[in-house]
């Protein structure tokens, strides 16, 4: 043990030690990106499964259809003649609308102040009490006036009314179904799920005047499109990169692909041959949105509250009709009602690389950290180096001896003190 301990030191102090980081960290490098690229392949991809059987999606027939599809014709009308007029306006229209089927209203005012402008409105929403509860839970039905690309939900907002009066008609809800209005996709919702759990500042945010239960599962409607669709586009992209139960993607998948036929994109992929380089995309992409993680619709907001939260928006040209888009939302609702308690058996960190496949945390994993491990060794090596001299030896003309080096003194006070400064500092522009 001593011979073992000093062959250690000396080898610590050999230079040739030192040649080996770069070389250590490209290698967790290309082994971290090769480990990426094989994601996508059948043996270390896996089917997608739904781990909560109380949702049970699929099981029920959905009766939406018939005479309310005149219904959400009357609704569009009123809903056009709306076009162009401010939030407050759209509200005072809209509010009796919502009174007259017998539910609770209230309306709540916003502004924000973010990156030089100002986002204000006022939120409009309606509960619908559970025939079958008692007030302590809650799914949300969420259609915003404009979309993230600032259309108009023509079809969204009429539709989001007509499955509210719908749902009147029915004594089968065990859970409160609130249906929220809002001027746009991003900062009404933030608004009014902020101001739902008590988390807004009262000062730019109104608080809420009337609550349900706890909230369940949001449902999000951007239908923008006037024509019929072929496929609904589901968006799960939270802030910060946070994601959904996949449970809630998989019931909708289910119900809209197994159940409606209907056609299923994740992504903006709106051609999948489900072959290596539609997964790779795929999944990429989902990868590209984490990192950035901004909101990508109305549903992103609700997320960092452990609400689970997605958007449908139908694309294409297609024969499905309105309808066809209530019947899915009708489907998902009525699985979130038989649910028992939060959904929490399946994935929250996950990546999607089509409708039906998936790669857990346990599998992606091994590549991020291998990525991450190059830069712990490379920090590391500089380090070490920070504190040798330039030159390895020094000679002197009169004895023509090489003398070792010795070890540059490195002082910590100076440059913990910078780091610490800088830390208090990033304060004030967080603050502002």
């Amino acid at each position: 043990m001593p011979r073992l301990l000093a062959s250690a030191l000396q080898l610590r102090r050999d230079p040739r030690i030192l040649k080996l980081p770069p070389y250590l960290s490209l290698l967790c490098i290309l082994v971290g990106v090769a480990w990426l690229f094989l994601l996508p392949l059948d043996q270390y991809s896996r089917r997608t499964y739904i781990s909560e059987n109380a949702l049970l999606p699929g099981q029920v027939h959905t009766y939406f259809g018939g005479s309310d599809q005149n219904v959400f014709r009357a609704y569009k009308h009123e809903v056009k003649e709306l076009i162009g007029q401010t939030n407050t306006e759209i509200n005072d229209r809209l509010d009796p609308l919502l009174k007259g089927l017998g539910l609770k209203t209230a309306r709540q005012n916003f502004t924000y102040h973010a990156a030089g402008h100002t986002y204000a409105g006022e939120n409009l929403y309606a509960i619908l009490q559970a025939p079958r509860g008692d007030a302590t839970e809650a799914i949300v039905l969420v259609a915003a006036w404009e979309n993230v690309r600032h259309e108009i939900n023509r079809n969204g907002v009429p539709l989001a009314l007509t499955l509210l009066r719908y749902f009147k008609r029915w004594s089968l809800w065990s859970k409160d179904i609130i249906l929220l209005l809002t001027p746009d996709s991003i900062a009404g919702p933030q608004a009014w799920v902020d101001a739902y759990h008590d988390a807004h500042d009262p000062s730019r945010v109104s608080s809420l005047p009337v609550k349900s239960g706890l909230l369940q599962g949001a449902i999000a409607l951007d239908y923008a499109q006037e024509s019929r669709f072929d496929s609904v586009h589901i968006v799960y992209d939270g802030v910060n990169g946070q994601l959904p139960n996949l449970d809630l993607i998989n019931s909708v998948n289910h119900i809209a692909s197994g159940q409606m036929g209907i056609g299923v994109a994740l992504q903006e992929m709106w051609q999948h041959n489900n072959g290596y380089r539609d997964r790779l995309r795929t999944m990429l992409r989902g990868m590209l949105r984490q990192g950035f993680g901004l909101a990508s619709g109305a549903h992103s907001s609700f997320i960092p509250y452990h609400v689970d939260a997605v958007t449908l928006r139908p694309f294409g040209d297609g024969w499905q009709d309105e309808m066809a888009m209530g019947r899915v939302v009708e489907g998902t609702f009525r699985s979130l009602n038989n649910l028992l308690e939060h959904l929490h058996q399946s994935f929250f960190f996950y990546l999607l690389m089509q409708r039906d496949r998936f790669v857990s945390i346990g599998t992606y994993l091994p590549s991020a950290m291998l990525v991450a491990a190059n830069f712990t060794i490379m920090a590391i090596a500089l380090w070490v180096k920070s504190g040798q001299p330039t030159e390895g030896t020094t000679t002197t003309p009169a004895t023509k001896n090489t003398t070792p080096a010795t070890t540059a003194e490195r002082d910590l006070f100076v440059p913990l003190g910078v780091v610490a400064l800088i830390h208090a500092l990033s304060i004030v522009p967080l603050y502002v």
